[in-house]
């Protein structure tokens, strides 16, 4: 049996409809490689639904953003 191929991709939620991808990725790239930063967007509006989702290379890069003080609420 084979395996299919692993993404290591996290939600991103709570953005402002007008962030753009340069924003996002300026932020995530800091912990290390980002393979794809896709933003979701409203089919009839084409606006941002406020929300993303993130890829990256390695599995330990998306864990260190997700246990990071960084997005702690105050």
């Amino acid at each position: 049996m084979a395996f299919a191929d692993v993404e290591y991709r996290c939600f991103v939620g709570g953005l402002a409809w007008a962030t753009g991808n340069n924003a996002v990725e300026k932020a995530f790239c800091l912990y290390g490689d980002i393979i794809e930063s896709n933003i979701i967007n409203d089919h009839e509006t084409r606006r941002s639904r406020s929300f993303r989702f993130v890829t990256f290379a390695l599995e330990q890069l998306m864990r260190d953003v997700i246990e990071g003080d960084e997005w702690s609420e105050p």
